[in-house]
């Protein structure tokens, strides 16, 4: 297993947004722009998490904490680990500091969602105590 570092993402520069923009086409086919970088590294409601091996980001995940009238509730988004550095337990890194976090700040629930044909990554979820919800999600585009 190669080394790598889970760092909060809080200082954005030119080889934090190439690596972003070279790493989330592996999750999703929504362009990211520097600004959006900057605003997930900054909101106080978001901690952006990189895995960085060698200098780069090989790995992220968000993890956004709302307080809401029943509790902090937190959901976990775009996790991805590059498909070169993928098996040395990166995403399982990443998604534990997040959970750490969530708990130490008070979150009564953490959520996160996922395709039905990522069946790697749900065996990851479920191992780390993620259960399948009886929901339905719902999604407008407005």
């Amino acid at each position: 297993m190669t080394d790598f570092e889970i760092t909060i993402v809080d200082q954005v520069d030119d080889v934090l947004v190439a690596d972003v923009k070279a790493l989330l086409p592996q999750l999703s086919s929504a362009e990211v722009s520097r600004e959006t970088i900057e605003r997930c590294a900054t909101a106080p409601e978001i901690t952006l998490y990189a895995a960085v091996q060698d200098g780069h980001v090989v790995g992220l995940t968000t993890l956004v904490l709302l307080p809401q009238l029943t509790g902090v509730r937190g959901h976990i988004e775009d996790v991805v680990v590059d498909e070169g550095h993928r098996g040395q337990g990166i995403a399982r890194a990443l998604l534990s500091t997040a959970i750490d976090r969530a708990r130490v700040l008070g979150a009564r629930t953490l959520d996160l969602t996922s395709r039905p044909s990522r069946q790697n990554a749900h065996r990851l979820y479920e191992g780390l105590g993620f259960v399948t919800r009886d929901t339905d999600v719902m999604r407008l585009v407005p």
